[in-house]
């Protein structure tokens, strides 16, 4: 489904307003890596306590993006904002997402279309309770899918690394799949429906480590087709698979703010903020 359909025809593409203060190198913003997602002052408050405030961010495509910082400092409340599912608790969103240059929120946005191509998955595997096909079926049934539907199915588990383990046992109960493999088949379920982004949540929190190691050599992997935005505890996870780093802290009123974003090298290697060196050293957090 081509970008148009995301918004009302009568949509207009707003002025651009203050860049950032994060770290994006010139081949990132000037070669062929362009940026897929932007957000410009980001707000989240429940009722009058703000959970994060004046966050500029960019994320660049066909890279993995990592955030990190302690808990509570609002990293998953951050990317819930990138396909709209802060919608689902009554939040307040103040500032701008663009989305290959649409803001996400503006009226006449159809959020549907927005979470299709912006996928998401959670810190805990969340399959349903049918078959390992219908699971990976589910979000193309949903979306009207009229190619192969088999086809399909076999391609989202093969792209998750799961195919080989499950392709005899198709019709079984999710269920039945271990822990790591479930989170693999909710990728699968996440990447049938060929989006462009996928954001993740903990995925490997709940996780033994040798099912963590085949997430991150997934995840790796993936970018070659997608662009991934990661939240992370763990600071050697993003260490290993991103290309770059969002740092988020609280301040003093316990509002979480991003404070040093780069190429993750130079933010491990040489960081800015002495709040960062502090958390990724683990003086703190």
């Amino acid at each position: 489904m081509r970008l148009w359909s995301l918004v009302n025809k009568e949509y207009a593409k707003e002025e651009d307003i203050q860049k950032g203060k994060e770290v994006i190198t010139k081949d990132a913003m000037n070669g062929n890596n362009k940026i897929v997602l932007e957000g410009r002052d980001i707000g989240v408050a429940y009722g009058s306590k703000y959970a994060i405030k004046e966050v500029n961010i960019k994320i660049v495509r066909n890279t993995i993006t990592a955030i990190i910082g302690p808990s509570g400092c609002g990293k998953s409340t951050l990317l819930r904002c990138f396909n709209r599912m802060n919608d689902l608790l009554d939040a307040r969103i103040e500032g701008d997402i663009l989305f290959n240059d649409y803001n996400i929120y503006s009226n006449g946005v159809n959020v549907a279309e927005i979470r299709r191509m912006i996928g998401m998955v959670f810190q805990k595997p969340n399959p349903f309770p049918t078959s390992i096909y219908n699971n990976v079926a589910f979000g193309l049934k949903i979306n009207g899918f009229k190619g192969d539907m088999e086809r399909q199915v076999e391609y989202a588990l093969r792209e998750a690394a799961l195919w080989d383990e499950v392709k005899d046992r198709l019709n079984d109960n999710a269920y039945s799949l271990s822990g790591g493999q479930q989170q693999r088949l909710c990728i699968a379920r996440a990447l049938a429906v060929e989006p462009e982004v996928l954001l993740m949540d903990e995925p490997t929190a709940s996780l033994d480590p040798i099912a963590s190691a085949k997430i991150e050599q997934l995840i790796t992997r993936l970018k070659e087709k997608i662009t991934i935005v990661i939240v992370t505890h763990n600071i050697q996870q993003a260490a290993r698979v991103s290309d770059y780093v969002n740092v988020m802290m609280v301040d003093d009123s316990m509002i979480g703010r991003l404070v040093e974003s780069g190429p993750t090298r130079e933010v491990f290697e040489s960081p800015k903020s002495k709040v960062t060196e502090d958390y990724i050293s683990g003086r703190f957090g």
